[in-house]
């Protein structure tokens, strides 16, 4: 799926099972209410913290993507009720990462 497809998708699914988007500000919300929860899930599996129960590996990798998921498709509703085409911020973005860091991460010994 590309992001182009991603932006239509979300917008249909909006458009048939959720009626109307929330408000930027609702969705906003929503999108740090969902970072939270991808948080909690990779401070537990790779910080310190523990899960109060056990937890496969499989349900583990599969809350993450779950959670992920949904930070895309809130975001995704955000680009939409911004008029934001992903696909082109997505490519400004990396040309102006790989101007700005063209050397940086290369040079950086803290990474080799």
């Amino acid at each position: 799926m590309t992001l182009k497809e991603l932006q239509s998708d979300t917008h249909t699914w909006i458009k048939t099972y959720g009626v109307r988007y929330f408000s930027e500000l609702t969705n906003m919300t929503l999108l740090t209410e969902e970072i939270g929860e991808l948080a909690r899930l990779v401070s537990r599996q790779y910080g310190e913290q523990s899960f109060k129960k056990e937890v496969s590996a499989e349900e583990i990798k599969k809350s993450i993507a779950d959670e992920m998921a949904d930070i895309l498709f809130v975001l995704t509703c955000l680009a939409n009720q911004m008029d934001v085409d992903l696909t082109s911020a997505m490519q400004t973005n990396f040309e102006k990462k790989t101007k700005r860091d063209a050397t940086r991460h290369l040079s950086n010994d803290k990474l080799k």
